[in-house]
């Protein structure tokens, strides 16, 4: 079987959940799951193989005993070897392990391993304190936004698959025979060949069209979206709600530009709070909702809280990060 990264493989895997190694060995197990979230995965594929296998291990036709033996051989593992750590049992439960083993084996050297390998993201791209622009292997294009990240397989088959944490800007490249899903959620996004931003935080996934056509579906309730049109969806709706999209904001991470159409002064203030990591507060709420169309072009937050206080006759406090609008 092949090696997983840092040295880790999948005979070694299966000691450790077996509970057979050595201290040094378990470590090494520890230490390389806690290192990559995709380690981590990659050990909750075979510990999903591992309860197929007790489910299987009842009915199988595999020597236990021999599979046992081959599995030793190819460790190092006996009972005579001092290294290996042997957790006392009574028979028949260790005999059960046995079986278990055996069937785990046999599923990781033939459909369980290809399940397991095909599963699991082969590439995984994070964008911490910047935004960071990637290309997939279709050659579309992705524009993540800081804090957030996508996960996809080195090579796109039938479907071209994506896995999204955040919030990204995609352009995709036109592909009718190999439809483009993205996973963000328990929300699916399917799209043919379009641009479009989706974005997910604290339970709420907002997905905007910016060209082409997407499909949003959650809990098998779908809704088509045209340009100029997003779709919202929270952990508590059942299936998207549609809507007008009326303002550019939503590209401002992608632009340096924040567009604003007849745009409510709280949605400007939440989306400066997020690109510039402040907490700006409307203190006098009658002015909550007042609209402005502006448009700030690489602006420092300075001069853009300066002419918002020209446009609104408003007072600017700021202590830091705390900037109350009065």
């Amino acid at each position: 079987m092949k090696k997983q990264p840092d040295h880790i493989n999948d005979d070694l895997l299966v000691k450790f959940m077996l509970g057979i190694t050595t201290p040094a060995e378990q470590q090494s197990v520890e230490a390389w799951m806690a290192a990559d979230s995709a380690n981590a995965k990659y050990y909750e594929h075979f510990r999903l193989i591992w309860d197929e296998s007790k489910k299987l291990a009842a009915v199988s036709t595999v020597n236990e005993d021999d599979a046992w033996k081959r599995f030793q051989q190819r460790v190092g593992a006996n009972e005579n070897t001092g290294g290996t750590r042997v957790i006392k049992t009574d028979f028949s439960t260790w005999r059960r392990n046995l079986a278990i083993a055996a069937t785990l084996l046999v599923l990781l050297g033939a459909a369980g391993f290809w399940f397991m390998k095909s599963s699991r993201p082969q590439h995984t791209v994070y964008a911490t304190n910047t935004v960071r622009l990637d290309t997939l292997p279709d050659g579309s294009f992705v524009t993540l936004n800081k804090q957030s990240s996508i996960s996809y397989a080195n090579s796109f088959a039938k479907e071209r698959h994506v896995k999204l944490e955040g919030e990204a800007f995609f352009n995709v490249a036109q592909d009718p025979g190999r439809p483009f899903v993205i996973r963000v959620n328990d929300v699916t996004v399917k799209v043919l060949g379009t641009s479009f931003n989706i974005k997910s935080v604290n339970g709420k996934t907002e997905v905007i069209v910016e060209t082409g056509a997407v499909e949003v579906t959650k809990q098998h309730h779908s809704v088509q979206l045209q340009r100029n049109e997003k779709a919202i969806v929270t952990d508590k709706d059942d299936a998207p709600v549609k809507q007008s999209n009326t303002d550019e904001l939503y590209n401002y991470y992608r632009t340096q530009t924040f567009v604003c159409n007849n745009t409510p002064l709280w949605k400007l203030v939440d989306i400066l709070n997020e690109a510039y990591g402040v907490n700006i507060v409307i203190a006098n709420t009658a002015k909550r909702d007042l609209p402005i169309s502006v448009t700030f072009s690489n602006s420092s937050l300075d001069s853009t809280l300066k002419i918002i206080a020209l446009t609104y006759g408003i007072t600017v406090d700021q202590q830091g990060n705390n900037i109350t609008l009065k």
